[in-house]
């Protein structure tokens, strides 16, 4: 809980292969509560789809968003300190985050890496997100994470390079999720 007596909402956001889901794992286990990954929910829909298939106008990503938020705010409403990730840019994360300030404290907890060293490697758990076209886009140029759109809201910021390790370490990042704070950008 935070001075406000409200919960806390930690959003871990962005851009994609910086390593946000398992930093929010991490931090997560660290405060002692739930996680909430796009992703993965998005990827349970994949399992109820058999015939789904990655790529082009995908029909399970609108889905997936409704039912992220929606998981958001009904842990939010019933006082639940939670960690959010996505790889969301601005333009989907603010118009989503500004009702659920109503009900939680936020604090949004940005990813940085080098481009060089963005998480290569495959899951196979992550069929639905055609992470080998953005690692070929990447390799070949036509995308650069520093395109990426950060979430512009006035709310306490912390940025973490996840090039080798955290930087500032899980301890300082589970203290700026629990810690009560005054200040707009840490």
């Amino acid at each position: 809980m935070t001075t406000t007596g409200k919960p806390v909402l930690a959003v871990v956001s962005g851009p994609p292969r910086t390593g946000k889901t398992t930093l929010a794992h991490r931090i997560a286990r660290e405060v002692g509560c739930p996680a909430v990954i796009r992703d993965e929910i998005k990827q349970g829909m994949v399992l109820a789809d058999p015939g789904y298939q990655a790529g082009g106008d995908d029909p399970l990503n609108l889905s997936a968003l409704r039912a992220f938020f929606g998981v958001l705010e009904t842990l939010v409403r019933s006082g639940v300190t939670t960690v959010a990730e996505a790889a969301f840019q601005d333009r989907l994360w603010t118009p989503h985050l500004r009702p659920l300030t109503t009900h939680a404290d936020l604090r949004i907890i940005r990813c940085t890496i080098e481009a060089a060293t963005a998480r290569a490697g495959l899951d196979p758990h992550r069929a639905a997100h055609a992470d080998q076209d953005l690692l070929d886009a990447i390799a070949a140029g036509r995308h650069s994470l520093d395109d990426f759109v950060d979430i512009r809201m006035d709310v306490p910021l912390l940025t973490v390079d996840t090039s080798d390790g955290y930087q500032p370490g899980i301890g300082d990042i589970a203290a700026f999720v629990t810690q009560p704070t005054t200040s707009a950008i840490l």
